[in-house]
């Protein structure tokens, strides 16, 4: 039963994350790309979409950690790495600029799959399985290092 439970709050949660992203045009690269066009003709209406996601997790925290463990598991599976390296500075670089130039981060990317034929967006099957590939080619190399004693610990429940 609690698997069903698991998937049923799974699947709510995506479709309202799915409806929200559709919601706030972030599933349309051009107004993404408005948006990170700073520098020319800037769209601010997304910082409402970001307002309202910091305040949303910010809350949203408090209050579903404050119940000291989850529903349908025996823990939080929160990341325990505390400091800022080379990797995280390169890896929210690369993603920062990957999302600039597609017009994409990968939640509205997934979401957009089910309209791309409908829209014509057909660099999204591309993107996509490029996105899947560039994340399992990490957590593969992570994993490798990790059982080679080339990381600690925390890179293994990373890959986790």
């Amino acid at each position: 039963m609690k698997t069903v439970l698991k998937s049923i709050a799974a699947l709510a949660s995506g479709t309202v994350f799915g409806l929200g992203l559709s919601i706030a045009q972030m599933t349309d690269p051009r107004k993404v790309q408005a948006f990170l066009d700073v520098a020319g003709d800037w769209d601010a209406s997304l910082m409402l979409v970001l307002g309202g996601a910091v305040l949303t997790a910010a809350v949203g925290f408090r209050v579903v950690l404050g119940h000291g463990q989850p529903l349908w598991a025996a823990r939080f599976h929160l990341s325990e790495l505390r400091r800022i390296d080379a990797a995280l500075l390169g890896g929210s670089a690369l993603f920062g600029v990957g999302w600039a130039l597609a017009g994409y981060c990968p939640g509205p990317a997934i979401a957009s799959l089910a309209t791309a034929p409908i829209t014509g967006n057909a660099e999204l099957l591309w993107l996509v399985p490029a996105m899947l590939a560039g994340s399992g080619l990490r957590r593969w190399q992570t994993t490798r290092r990790a059982l080679a004693g080339l990381a600690g610990p925390a890179a293994l429940d990373a890959t986790r």
